[in-house]
């Protein structure tokens, strides 16, 4: 019985393999020689890590059941006997689970690494943005002197590349809606992207502790169609030349 049951186990385990890899196999939208959405990626690749600990876990649930289903105790004087397994199948118990479960993670990791390469390759038209983060705000410049702090207005269509510093102590912008996550921190410019493909908001908070007011530094990217942008990019444009005009008059 018990090498019954061992055959099947490892056919078992063999089955998974062969299901995680083929899972693995598909890709996910953008993949390939560059990144177009790099959320698109991280989610695809968070999908395959689930999928593929929901079949260890049933498979492990079901071999748990009928073990406890099959060898239960019948009466209680009962004792159970241990049959010796010689070394090959020791060594058999031991190294083909390990092998099959490390071939499965070694192929996530292997994923996530080539899409982490691949995700710090900012894209040519990027729009550049520079970050100062500090206690307890995310305080942005863009290319044309306009400042915001909390909030980031973008253009919907264009890739965003975010430099960033901090001008205290380490924090980390974090957007969950693109699947980016950043530290900033004093004395050292660092760097994430994103691509905001389509008008909307979206939540930025700072996923490093950083002090006492930690939980309220948040705040919102506010993507905006080409037209819109613009429109709000030259608006606030002017408003920088008349404060200068009119702090020149005084």
């Amino acid at each position: 019985m018990l090498k019954r049951f061992g055959t099947s186990a490892i056919g078992a385990l063999t089955l998974l393999g062969v299901s995680s890899g083929a899972c693995g196999s598909t890709g996910g939208a953008g993949g390939g020689t560059g990144i177009k959405n790099p959320a698109a990626n991280w989610q695809h690749l968070w999908d395959e890590m689930m999928l593929d600990i929901t079949i260890i876990g049933v498979v492990f649930a079901l071999v748990i059941v009928y073990l406890l289903i099959r060898y239960r105790r019948t009466r209680p004087d009962q004792e159970g006997s241990q049959p010796t397994l010689s070394t090959a199948a020791s060594f058999g118990w031991v190294l083909i689970p390990v092998f099959l479960f490390m071939a499965d993670d070694l192929f996530l990791a292997a994923r996530g690494w080539t899409l982490w390469n691949d995700y710090r390759i900012v894209p040519a038209n990027s729009y550049e943005v520079e970050l100062k983060a500090a206690m307890w705000s995310f305080n942005f410049k863009h290319p044309n002197g306009v400042e915001e702090s909390g909030t980031l207005h973008v253009e919907a269509g264009t890739p965003v590349v975010v430099r960033m510093t901090s001008a205290d102590v380490v924090h980390s912008m974090f957007i969950p809606d693109f699947r980016v996550k950043e530290d900033s921190m004093p004395g050292r410019v660092t760097y994430l992207w994103f691509n905001p493909d389509k008008p909307g908001e979206h939540v930025i908070t700072c996923a490093e502790f950083c002090g006492m007011m930690h939980s309220s530094m948040h705040g919102k990217v506010i993507v905006m169609s080409r037209d819109q942008f613009h429109a709000w990019s030259d608006a606030e444009k002017a408003k920088i030349a008349t404060a200068n005009v009119e702090g020149g008059k005084s």
